[in-house]
């Protein structure tokens, strides 16, 4: 029993040491702040989906605006045009979050013959 406690102990003692010394000559990496641009696409869908749901909740379209020139997107109509008609296409969405997508993009100018049956079909 004693031996058994002596190399618990010794052990726990060199497995300490080992994790300080590791710890303290490869310290972790500096946090990288990020920009919402340097997103990958299906976050920026993600994101994009957060911002309509938003809107189809408290209709304000200068705030979701705000929200989405995060991104760093030159034609924010074309690009929730381009969004929604390529979420409709792939089938990848539920059908509310669609419609969520339809409706801002449709008040951005947006609402293309692709776009016209989810707003015909409700909001949120």
């Amino acid at each position: 029993m004693r031996r058994f406690l002596l190399s618990l102990i010794l052990g726990l003692l060199l497995g300490a040491l080992a994790g300080a010394v590791i710890g303290w000559l490869y310290p972790p990496p500096a946090a990288r702040n990020s920009h919402l641009s340097d997103l990958a696409q299906p976050h920026r869908d993600d994101y994009s989906i957060m911002i309509a749901a938003g809107y189809a909740h408290d209709g304000d379209l200068t705030g979701a605006l705000e929200r989405l020139q995060l991104l760093e997107i030159g034609d924010l109509a074309s690009y929730l045009r381009a969004i929604t008609e390529r979420i409709i296409n792939s089938g990848s969405r539920e059908l509310n979050d669609i419609r969520m997508l339809a409706r801002l993009a449709a008040e951005l100018g947006g609402a293309t013959p692709a776009v016209l049956p989810f707003l015909a079909g409700g909001s949120s």
